[in-house]
């Protein structure tokens, strides 16, 4: 009799251990998750270099408009290649303001609501 209830509160004990650990281990790889995102960010903030716009052509080939500095650039990008193909002038490029939040025009919240089924 001694040996089972001495048997149950070791079982239970470990639970707890091992579910104590666990949510540990969560909380450290979320806050480590969270550093390196903002940390990423940081480094990767340019005024002076931006992605205009990007058009896929195949699975891994690209052309991409990149502002740098003052010029505007249209690129090919590969695999394990980056090719120049020509400059563009600021008056070639036609520029879609997408205010921020929206898909299509719609914002996000109308689309949230819609997927929910509480707005026809």
């Amino acid at each position: 009799m001694l040996l089972s209830q001495y048997s149950s509160l070791n079982s239970f004990a470990e639970l707890l251990t091992v579910l104590i650990i666990f949510i540990f281990v969560l909380v450290i790889t979320y806050c480590c998750t969270r550093w390196m995102a903002n940390y990423q960010k940081g480094k990767t903030f340019s005024r002076n270099i931006e992605v205009i716009e990007t058009y896929k052509i195949t699975t891994n080939k690209y052309i991409q408009i990149v502002r740098t500095g003052e010029k505007y650039l249209a690129i090919a990008v590969c695999k394990d290649t980056v090719t120049f193909l020509t400059e563009l002038e600021k008056e070639q490029i036609s520029v879609q303001e997408d205010p921020q939040g929206t898909l299509s025009g719609i914002p996000f919240k109308e689309l949230l609501e819609k997927a929910k089924g509480l707005k026809k």
